[in-house]
């Protein structure tokens, strides 16, 4: 009797261990909300991985966004194909431009009340983009659509105007579906009046909720590829080398324009679109540039140095189509900046302090370095401006020449004695008591 009893003991201890042993279903929710951009597409690659290791059974997708570029988008909807993870598109607010496009990589779309789903054409400088990219990007949405068992002309009709549809939009205008239309169109599978509705729905109101969250490096990841912030660094950090080039020693805007670079340059790297090739690529240019720096004149150093920088800023994009116009935005945004710098700048007296500001001429005793200048070696004279180690020197006769030290700082209006002469280089050193 004991050991009959003792038995079914054991065996409802052992069955209600196996209840307890089997784990509740799991949600991973990813937000896809603000622009998308790379950084946007690194951190759902990373939260993908994340709920593939915790055994995940549904990855929601929250969809809030005014759209952003297509390469990120892209990145994303390869994401969600190359998962195993059953992933549904919850559209929460509006799913535009390539938040249309992602909501519809996915086999299921929820929407609540109010939201939108379209308006997808793509653009370049807020104008229309040229025919060849509206029509890739028309096919990429309707073969999105068609993949999940959605009309696919409905799609195509989100990205390019110039399709009609008869009863739902006329040529000319782009399609932007409510989420009772998306419903009565096949584009929208659940109308929810919120997440916990839509989990009910499936089954799954008793799951684990895990929500994935930007990394402090990730927001800073995004904010530095942001389509916007991207150029404007590249801006000041072509800007001040550039000013550097043609500034005596080093100053303040070379280190804005170094800081510049190394944000783009750190961010994107940061966002595993570019390797350790472009950063040495972009080291080798800042070096050639000092050179260039060190040396009057601007020669083969200088060139080279941004070639280099060029190249790198290309390679560091997640696209040579992206690298290159973010790189004519940062041209056009130096030539604007040097422009106001040079008209605004000057009034203050604030150029000067940046910019050798003495005019050289020959009236004034400038020598010219194309002369043979070993006679100047062993006289004496005056540091006109500070050599840093570059700068201009006056000798006794009132001759002014172009100098550098040998490494060493010498202020303004110390002795000076030169010490050798190689070409156009004249080296001088200090003459201390």
């Amino acid at each position: 009797m004991k050991k009959g009893l003792l038995g079914i003991l054991i065996g409802l201890m052992l069955l209600t261990s196996g209840v307890f042993a089997v784990s509740s279903a799991e949600v991973f929710v990813i937000p896809l909300e603000a622009a998308i951009d790379p950084g946007l597409a690194s951190f759902v690659e990373r939260s993908y991985r994340e709920a593939e290791l915790s055994n995940t059974d549904l990855v929601l997708l929250e969809i809030d966004t005014p759209g952003g570029r297509i390469d990120a988008a892209e990145k994303i909807k390869q994401t969600i194909n190359e998962s195993t993870l059953k992933t549904i598109a919850l559209v929460k607010g509006g799913a535009i431009s390539a938040g249309a496009y992602l909501a519809l990589a996915c086999p299921e779309i929820a929407m609540l009340p109010g939201a939108i789903i379209g308006d997808a054409e793509p653009q370049l400088g807020g104008k229309r983009a040229d025919e060849k990219l509206v029509s890739y990007w028309a096919a990429e949405m309707g073969a999105a659509a068609e993949k999940n068992g959605r009309e696919r002309l409905i799609a195509m009709a989100m990205a390019d105007r110039d399709l009609e549809i008869p009863g739902l939009v006329e040529k000319g205008k782009l399609l932007t579906l409510t989420y009772q239309q998306a419903k009565e169109y096949g584009y929208a599978d659940y109308l929810v009046a919120d997440r916990a509705e839509l989990l009910k729905v499936l089954n799954l109101a008793e799951a684990n909720i895990k929500e994935a969250v930007l990394s402090p490096a990730e927001k800073i990841t995004r904010l530095i590829t942001h389509p916007f912030l991207a150029p404007l660094l590249l801006t000041l950090g072509i800007a001040g080398l550039i000013i550097e080039v043609f500034t005596v020693g080093w100053g303040i805007a070379g280190f804005i324009g170094l800081f510049s670079l190394s944000l783009y340059f750190g961010g994107h790297l940061l966002a595993g679109f570019t390797g350790w090739e472009a950063i040495l690529l972009f080291l080798l240019g800042l070096i050639l540039l000092a050179i260039e720096i060190f040396i009057p004149g601007f020669g083969l150093p200088g060139i080279s140095g941004l070639v280099c920088l060029v190249i790198s800023i290309v390679l560091a994009a997640p696209s040579w189509e992206a690298g290159i116009i973010s790189l004519v935005l940062a041209i056009i945004g130096t030539i604007i900046l040097l422009l106001f710098s040079f008209k605004f700048l000057t009034k203050r007296g604030f150029w000067e302090r940046l910019v050798l500001g003495i005019k050289y001429q020959k009236e004034t005793g400038y020598v010219p370095q194309s002369k043979d200048l070993s006679i100047y070696v062993g006289q004496r004279g005056v540091a006109l401006t500070i050599l840093r180690p570059a700068g201009t020197i006056e000798l006794a006769d009132g001759t002014k020449l172009d100098v550098v030290t040998e490494g060493e700082f010498i202020p303004r209006g110390e002795n000076v004695e030169i010490i050798l002469a190689e070409g156009i280089r004249v080296v001088v050193r200090a003459l201390r008591e």
